[in-house]
């Protein structure tokens, strides 16, 4: 953390009001504070326009000739296509409700991160372009006509949204920021302007798979490092099907689980409960990522990333979709997988086979979180449990923006928590659930160029995790999503220091006691358990 200012500088933050108008406000592009284009050879692959070598910090962006025209077919064409966005573009009042719930505002002080002048970023060119009184009044309207640094602007800010949709639950009128965010983004891929930590991910993921462009044989053999490790640490060895036709269930979850530090404990903690159940399910090393890079790219591959699990589903001949702690993936299944894929009429509503419970909410889509199935595992008393294993951990929960607004999932990681920890304490209630702060992270925004930003952004969680650690002790921050536990820890390490991070199904793989296991004395960390540190030695 050497190379960014320290905390004390951080906070320094300057909400005064700008001398000049938001208009006639230039863009300071300067390391930290954006994201890296995405290399040429990638947008080849995805047959994405303007190919190039650039950087957003020179003067000429190498745009297409006649790139206002792009901008303004696409932007016509999807007004057209998509009633929302014109809603979106036309209704907003400026009463401000939004101005102060984005994070990176709040960590920042710059005025275009609130999200009603975001927002205004692109509709000012709405009405400068297809306005009527307002096309001739310009300024005076909130209008304004499309220039080059206007594309500059754009590709700062709406790179700055982490689409968490935090601003959205404040709207009186129910604009969806995020939405706005993804229109424009849509629009900026026309001129070849986006990132290359959301289309590097989003090409591995159509050419393999997964994000982290694994194949098939890798992915099994970091399934079986996993395996040893549980072994080593239970006394049992786990033979999980791979590829398996027939079986009951098909389990997805992100690649980052099996791939890094700490989703892998994660990754245990599904593979011990898939055990303790005896499971009928199955691995696949084909359609082995369950996150959705194509939710920060365009409708056209969000259907297609989305696709590849029912495609996958439907060759394995399994009856329905359990999929794992993620964000994205779940807002992409709970929002749009009926509309972009649906139905998934080949595929059975889930009914646990352990319980007998049917979850109708998951008739559409055939699929169900792993949190709802576990919740509903605990509260009928088929799993046994040891929480005393977890009593090193004084757990808080952070609630996933896109599982918490994106679906609901409030109440489920909380009632699993509360029976696997001991030792469990909220965090401020405007910080929680709803109203939940973003890791700082999301929509492809978790890469190292952009940390400075993202540490910014991440002050309203950090600020809550910190309180929880003086108040209460808290050590470990649980949540639900690869991507936070990709970028909780670093937010943590800067803001709220002694506080790690751990998904809830690591916790779970702690408590359960395994039928035939060794006596156990370590965590799927290693550590050892409370009270076993001299055996250990």
């Amino acid at each position: 953390m050497a190379k960014y200012p320290p905390p004390e500088e951080l906070i320094k933050i300057n909400y005064s009001t700008p001398v000049k108008s938001w208009m006639d406000t230039k863009t300071p592009f300067r390391p930290g504070n954006f994201s890296y284009p995405a290399k040429p050879d990638i947008l080849k692959y995805l047959g994405m326009p303007n190919p190039r070598v650039w950087s957003p910090t020179d003067d000429d962006w190498q745009l297409p000739p006649d790139w206002k025209r792009i901008v303004m077919e696409k932007f016509r064409e999807k007004l057209k296509k998509y009633r929302s966005f014109k809603v979106f573009m036309d209704i907003c009042v400026r009463c401000g409700a939004c101005a102060d719930k984005c994070h990176f505002f709040i960590g920042g002080g710059d005025p275009k991160n609130m999200p009603v002048l975001r927002a205004e970023l692109l509709r000012s060119i709405y009405r400068g372009e297809f306005g009527g009184a307002a096309k001739i009044l310009g300024k005076l309207a909130g209008a304004r006509k499309l220039e080059e640094d206007v594309v500059k602007e754009w590709f700062m800010y709406f790179y700055q949204c982490t689409e968490c949709r935090r601003c959205s639950l404040f709207c009186p009128y129910g604009i969806d920021t995020a939405e706005i965010t993804m229109m424009a983004r849509e629009l900026l891929h026309e001129l070849g302007c986006n990132i290359n930590w959301i289309l590097e991910p989003a090409a591995n993921c159509n050419r393999t798979g997964n994000h982290l462009g694994i194949q098939p044989h890798a992915y099994k053999d970091m399934m079986d490092f996993l395996l040893d490790d549980i072994e080593e640490i239970t006394g049992k060895r786990i033979r999980p099907n791979v590829n398996k036709k027939g079986c009951e269930i098909l389990f997805i979850t992100p690649s980052g689980d099996i791939f890094a530090d700490p989703g892998i404990y994660t990754y245990m903690g599904y593979l011990i409960l898939f055990e303790h159940l005896g499971l009928d399910y199955t691995w696949s090393t084909y359609a082995s990522e369950g996150g959705n890079f194509g939710l920060f790219t365009s409708d056209k591959m969000m259907k297609k990333l989305n696709a590849k699990m029912y495609a996958e589903a439907k060759r394995l001949g399994v009856k329905w979709i359990l999929g794992g702690e993620c964000g994205h993936m779940w807002r992409v299944i709970n929002q749009y997988m009926l509309t972009m894929n649906g139905p998934a009429d080949f595929l059975e509503t889930p009914v646990s086979p352990i319980t007998g419970t049917r979850f109708d909410a998951a008739a559409g889509t055939k699929m169900l979180h792993i949190c709802e199935f576990t919740a509903d595992l605990i509260k009928n008393n088929k799993i046994k449990l040891d929480p005393s294993r977890n009593d090193n951990f004084v757990t808080t929960y952070h609630d996933s923006c896109n599982t918490a607004r994106g679906m609901g999932l409030l109440e489920e990681p909380r009632y699993i928590l509360k029976n696997v920890c001991r030792q469990f304490y909220e965090m401020p209630e405007n910080t929680i659930r709803e109203q939940t702060f973003c890791c700082g992270g999301g929509a492809g925004l978790n890469n190292e160029e952009f940390t400075e930003t993202r540490l910014r952004g991440g002050l309203p969680r950090g600020n809550a995790v910190k309180y929880v650690r003086d108040r209460h002790g808290v050590n470990n921050l649980a949540c639900i999503c690869a991507i936070d536990r990709a970028t909780l820890p670093p937010l943590c390490d800067y803001w709220a220091p002694g506080v790690g991070v751990s998904g809830v199904h690591e916790l779970v793989g702690n408590a359960i006691i395994l039928d035939g296991e060794k006596k156990r004395t370590t965590d799927l960390r290693q550590n050892p358990l409370p009270g076993m540190e001299d055996e250990e030695e």
